[in-house]
């Protein structure tokens, strides 16, 4: 087949896949992440190198925690403290995977959640036109709870703004809402008791005879670092921005040649933007020197079926993302093309995501042109659009890459060895999307099934949640 081959050199999965414990990875050399990245990684999450020297010709062990704590009493970094990458070795080791307990259960399914960039806040938004607004800090009080307006299907993402005074949430709709989340009542019905202005990611002002203006959908929506701008993925095959403060789309990007699932912005700039398709392909745009309209500044290979999400290291250079293929894939912008110059034909023509397993026969094959840093395999990204994340800077040193999976379970993965360090199921329905606070060693599951469910470490005194959730007869959709 075109583009694509046979991955005889894939790891065996099956073993780190028959427990909820930590495993130990593929052991070969080849596994490991071999890039600048991972030095990056392990600068920012091990140890000072006078804490981790071995015994010559042993076994390089992890540095306990005990010795860390020895060495800071005794200084022998010279320092009298830990560094952050010291701290986050520490608190790296402790996974967040006891549990769970239920934050809420709603009789719909939880689509999107994610903790506010100080962890305070956590914002959980359901099919059935229900946001909340959780405090955190004071004992997962409800802060808001939203009755969202003129839904198509489901509400497909939320995004809170860098300040956490409004948030905006985005439908099967070319009209975004935006909500005060500081005011000060705790309900908030689409104007009724409080204004839901809508803003309008239609594009009238655009030559484009072959999009009817009513298909057009938003899957995903940002705040830019400054909030002063959106960025939006939608159905018809284009990136949007809309500039808040003129209140209109400031930029239509023709991005891709079917529905773009996924965006981001690259870093705290603006400048550069992430974008994922079900035409398998991502893209990176520079808004600086766009040379024709709809020219992208970059192209990356290697996934064999739709991008489903992607999420940004931070630093304008690496990202992953979670395809259709069954596999979450890491990203160097160095590495991309000016162009595809292999787009996989359809394999199985009859195959559909949705209501359908993946093909065994397909989870061997690889694109003879992936471009990717590497490949994490075992989660199940069926059913919709599964999200994919790194895991905090703070607390982990984005040591660790996290995945919900249709299969309702939460996976973590090492980013530097590729093993599966952790599986947790409790979910009877697909975990859509999940978040790691941004300082506590904690994660909030999000799933069909109505739960919003949080692990931590140590974990609480009170026994970990067990009534079953209701489990829908009807096939899913996105």
């Amino acid at each position: 087949m075109s583009g694509i081959q046979t991955d005889s050199n894939a790891c065996n999965d099956g073993d780190a896949l028959s427990g909820t414990t930590a495993r130990q990875g593929c052991s070969k050399n080849s596994d490991y992440v071999d890039h600048d990245i991972a030095q990056l990684t392990n600068l920012r999450s091990g140890p000072h190198e006078l804490l981790s020297r071995g015994v010559p010709g042993g076994k390089k062990l992890p540095v306990s925690t005990l010795k860390m704590l020895v060495g800071r009493e005794g200084n022998y970094t010279g320092r009298g403290r830990f560094s952050l990458a010291d701290c986050c070795h520490v608190l790296s080791r402790y996974l967040p995977v006891n549990g769970p307990w239920w934050v809420d259960r709603m009789q719909s399914r939880a689509y999107v959640s994610q903790f506010s960039a100080d962890g305070s806040l956590f914002v959980a938004g359901f099919q059935q036109n229900h946001i909340r607004i959780y405090n955190v800090d004071k004992g997962w009080k409800i802060q808001k709870d939203i009755l969202a307006k003129s839904l198509r299907w489901t509400i497909t993402d939320t995004s809170l703004s860098p300040d956490q005074r409004f948030l905006v949430y985005s439908s099967l709709s070319s009209i975004v809402h935006i909500v005060n989340v500081g005011s000060a009542a705790t309900e908030s019905v689409a104007n009724i008791t409080e204004i839901h202005d809508g803003l309008d990611f239609s594009h009238d002002d655009y030559d484009d005879d072959d999009e009817d203006e009513d298909e057009l959908g938003i899957f995903s929506v940002k705040f830019s670092t400054d909030g002063r701008e959106l960025v939006a993925a939608s159905s018809d095959k284009s990136i949007y921005v809309y500039d808040l403060e003129a209140k209109r789309p400031s930029l239509r990007i023709p991005a891709h040649k079917s529905d773009v699932n996924t965006v981001c912005f690259a870093d705290e700039t603006g400048h550069l933007i992430f974008s994922g398709s079900d035409d398998h392909l991502c893209k990176v745009w520079d808004r600086r020197c766009f040379v024709t309209k709809g020219k992208a500044a970059g192209v990356l290979m290697g996934h064999l079926e739709g991008i489903t999400f992607i999420d940004s290291h931070g630093d304008g250079r690496y990202f992953i993302s979670n395809g259709k293929d069954q596999t979450t894939k890491l990203w160097d912008i160095r590495k991309m093309s000016s162009n595809a110059t292999c787009t996989p034909r359809l394999r199985f023509s009859d195959w559909d995501y949705r209501w359908m397993d993946y093909p065994t026969r397909a989870r061997a094959l690889k694109h003879l042109h992936d471009q990717s840093l590497a490949t994490y395999k075992g989660h199940s990204v069926l059913r919709t659009l599964i999200r994919c994340y790194f895991s905090p800077a703070y607390s982990t040193g984005q040591k660790y890459i996290y995945t919900g999976s249709s299969d309702g379970s939460l996976y973590i993965y090492d980013l530097v060895t590729r093993a599966l360090v952790a599986r947790r199921h409790h979910h009877k329905a697909p975990v859509r999307d999940c978040s790691w606070h941004p300082f506590y060693p904690m994660i909030i599951t999000s799933s069909w099934d109505g739960v919003i469910a949080r692990w931590e470490f140590p974990g609480s005194n009170e026994e970990p949640s067990r009534w079953e959730p209701i489990r829908e007869d009807h096939a899913f959709e996105d």
